[in-house]
């Protein structure tokens, strides 16, 4: 038998239906799950809703196509349109749902404005598809692996099928830590956790059959309420290099990493602070700024914003380390990679980022950094203090620029300051391992 084509559904074939929206819903979710072949043993769903969760998701996929031969995949990436995915090759593996880049980046909880954007382009709708097509799952014998927060988990345990959770974006350090003077920090220590109770519920659900977090006091608070969690380490660490040999080629240099983000036009307004904060930067040595960009960057746009302040494409200037092109004002030079981060993650002293889970990784390799935030809708100040007290403080977040500045010279200056900023990092991110351990356990618990 051939394999089944690769099949994405798009908005576009629902509006060509002649069927009523639950009926078109179904008849995709049937197609999307015809057998690869009749070999086939087991038929998952994943369920992630942000960047960072479709890395995750990609890795244990991976993994699980190497370890269970007759498997067959698919995942529904519930925000963006899961480019992570689209470089994998198989035919038991395929990406489903209606896919869209909303104007907050993904569906926004940080800023009412964001909130709005998402709906009026249509979030709601979207959503209400996706979530008829993971209803039709359990009429197949689906299992679900959700991997974020509610949405994701809400979708699985809706299905009625059974799953496991991977509850990667909340952490009980982020109010356990620090003063703790805000309001959500109260509410979080009345709940003893910051899962929400309608969430915990689901949590407690007997079709869930494993329920992975992402640090070991999140899950502890969770069993000291007899929801049976487990810690087997962040995955976030298994998808960033821990050393590279081409770091020689920079040593001599003063290092920054910039990272501005996956979301678009914020990932702009980014750049153009930290490009404005480092033409104040005084500093004697040379210092070389790595700036890796993902995928969906618009090259020529970063290059506007680069032009602006002063620096200039030199085309006989090259530092090896695969970058796609060398930028120079004075004694900074700025390197640009698309797709670089993971090869470049470990070269740098210091860090420059208004972002996620990069943040977290560079935190997990010993690597402090300073955060500016912006007006959002994603990283606002709110986001930023609590992703400081998440790492322990191995990200500080600024004020503003002069603040930034100081604590940018003093890191990168005192080399026993950088390493007391990073300790608590690397130990709050953890060793590399735990996508293997997970799935691992899925394996046990929920194809077994």
């Amino acid at each position: 038998m051939k394999a089944a084509p690769r099949f994405e559904l798009g908005i576009k074939d629902l509006q060509s239906s002649a069927l009523p929206l639950g009926h078109a819903a179904e008849k995709k979710s049937i197609e999307s799950f015809i057998d690869i072949n009749s070999k086939v043993t087991h038929s998952l769903l994943f369920i992630c809703n942000g960047h960072g969760e479709d890395v995750i998701a990609s890795e244990i996929i991976k993994r699980l196509l190497k370890k269970i031969k007759n498997i067959n995949i698919e995942v529904l990436p519930l925000v963006g349109k899961g480019d992570v995915f689209n470089s994998m090759q198989s035919n038991n593996f395929r990406k489903i749902g209606f896919l869209k880049v909303l104007p907050s980046g993904g569906f926004s909880n940080q800023s009412l404005k964001g909130f709005l954007l998402d709906l009026l382009a249509g979030f709601l709708i979207d959503n209400l598809r996706n979530f008829l097509i993971v209803k039709q799952k359990s009429k197949y014998n689906c299992k679900i692996i959700a991997v974020g927060d509610f949405l994701p988990l809400f979708y699985a345990w809706s299905s009625e099928c059974e799953f496991s959770f991977v509850g990667t974006s909340k952490s009980d350090h982020t109010w356990s830590d620090g003063p703790g003077w805000a309001l959500s920090d109260f509410y979080h220590k009345f709940k003893g956790s910051e899962w929400d109770p309608w969430e915990m519920f689901l949590m407690t659900s007997p079709r869930c059959k494993n329920l992975i977090m992402r640090d070991k006091i999140t899950a502890d608070n969770l069993n000291r309420k007899n929801i049976h969690a487990k810690y087997l380490g962040n995955p976030m660490m298994d998808f960033v290099n821990a050393k590279n040999e081409k770091i020689s080629n920079i040593l001599a240099f003063k290092r920054i990493i910039l990272l501005i983000g996956s979301r678009y036009p914020e990932a702009f307004k980014n750049l153009d602070n930290f490009l404005d904060c480092l033409q104040d930067l005084n500093l004697s040595a040379d210092l070389v700024i790595l700036l890796p960009l993902s995928i969906n960057a618009n090259v020529i746009k970063i290059q506007s914003y680069l032009n602006k302040y002063g620096f200039t494409k030199q085309s006989k200037v090259e530092f090896s380390i695969d970058e796609d092109s060398v930028w120079k004002k004075k004694k900074q030079y700025i390197l640009i990679g698309k797709g670089k981060f993971n090869l470049w993650a470990n070269m740098a002293d210091v860090g420059l980022s208004n972002a996620g889970t990069a943040t977290e990784q560079i935190a997990g390799l010993g690597i402090p950094s300073l955060s500016l935030p912006g007006s959002g809708p994603q990283f606002t100040k709110s986001f930023a203090k609590r992703q400081s007290r998440l790492l322990g403080g191995s990200v500080l977040a600024c004020r503003n620029k002069e603040i930034l500045l100081k604590r940018l010279s003093l890191l990168l200056r005192e080399k026993i300051y950088r390493l007391e900023q990073a300790k608590i990092g690397k130990k709050r991110m953890g060793q590399s391992g735990a996508s293997k351990k997970i799935v691992e356990s899925i394996n046990s618990h929920l194809l077994s």
